[in-house]
């Protein structure tokens, strides 16, 4: 039986696991623990995984072929039947489901205001990778998204990031106190601001921090190169040392730590090699990095 990797996942306590799915035989996860080897060869070709409706995946029904180096497991087709239903792109606007209004801190100066469903917990902050994080609000969809709007032109803040700029500044992190004046002075002023609806209950101020979950000391977490892709028959292999979102931080032979992007694994198969760890080097396309850049295995 076949099992076709889904990618890095994250649970709202805090730990990270990768993802599976086998046609008929529905999902399972493999957990990840720090200090722990990591080694595993890539075979065949990478595959669309289909659409996730329903709390299942529905196949790709062109079992279509996806390039290496594209961050999303998926084909043109299921990406947009995906978006179709998607509550980041604005075209599903009537769930009933409660939603809360954060904002996010991923670096010195570098913070966004998003949304989440309530049920999700912190999941999805551990998703996106932000090392801390505080709720500003609570209420229905359309007046979570009117509030994220508001915030983010009264604050001059952004509703998404490039993945790349984010894992670039963990390499340098100031001390936890720091991050969360900082998250504490936007709260303030997110408070302060007339317009919010009033559908939406506002929250008080309770930062997160994520550095301790992702496995990153204060000080950030240098990284010599990133995984690009995975090809037929190429080897990873390393210590996992830290993961934040979809990146794991690997310990590689002759020291430093590479970067493995989570989102480049899904859709391959992918066949464990018991024992190895991070003496047997790997034979993936590894770009380096040109400045300091922190990431996760």
């Amino acid at each position: 039986m076949t099992w076709w990797c889904t990618g890095v996942r994250w649970h709202a306590e805090g730990r990270p696991a990768l993802g599976w799915y086998g046609p008929g035989r529905g999902q399972r996860e493999s957990m990840l623990a720090y200090g722990t080897a990591l080694a595993f060869r890539a075979r065949g070709e990478r595959r669309c995984l289909g659409v996730w409706r329903g709390g299942r995946w529905t196949p790709c029904p062109a079992g279509a072929v996806v390039a290496g180096r594209a961050t999303r497991g998926q084909c043109e087709e299921c990406a947009r039947v995906d978006r179709a239903h998607s509550v980041a792109a604005d075209t599903f606007t009537d769930d009933p489901r409660p939603y809360h209004v954060y904002v996010a801190w991923f670096g010195p100066g570098l913070v966004k205001v998003g949304i989440t469903g309530v049920a999700r917990g912190g999941a999805r902050l551990l998703e996106q990778g932000a090392v801390a994080y505080c709720l500003l609000g609570r209420g229905p969809l359309m007046a979570a998204r009117r509030t994220e709007e508001l915030l983010r032109v009264a604050l001059g803040v952004p509703d998404r990031i490039p993945y790349a700029r984010k894992r670039a500044l963990r390499a340098r992190l100031p001390e936890r106190a720091e991050r969360a004046r900082e998250l504490a002075e936007l709260h303030r002023r997110a408070d302060g601001l007339g317009g919010w609806p009033e559908s939406l209950e506002r929250l008080p101020c309770d930062v997160v921090d994520h550095a301790g979950v992702f496995g990153l000391a204060d000080g950030g977490a240098e990284v010599t190169g990133v995984v690009s892709e995975l090809v037929d028959g190429g080897v990873v292999t390393g210590t996992l040392v830290a993961a934040a979102g979809p990146d794991l931080h690997l310990a590689v032979r002759g020291g430093g730590a590479v970067v493995l992007d989570g989102r480049v694994l899904s859709g391959w198969r992918l066949e464990a090699l018991p024992g190895e760890g991070e003496g047997s080097g790997m034979t993936v396309p590894v770009r380096g990095v040109a400045a300091v850049q922190g990431g996760l295995f």
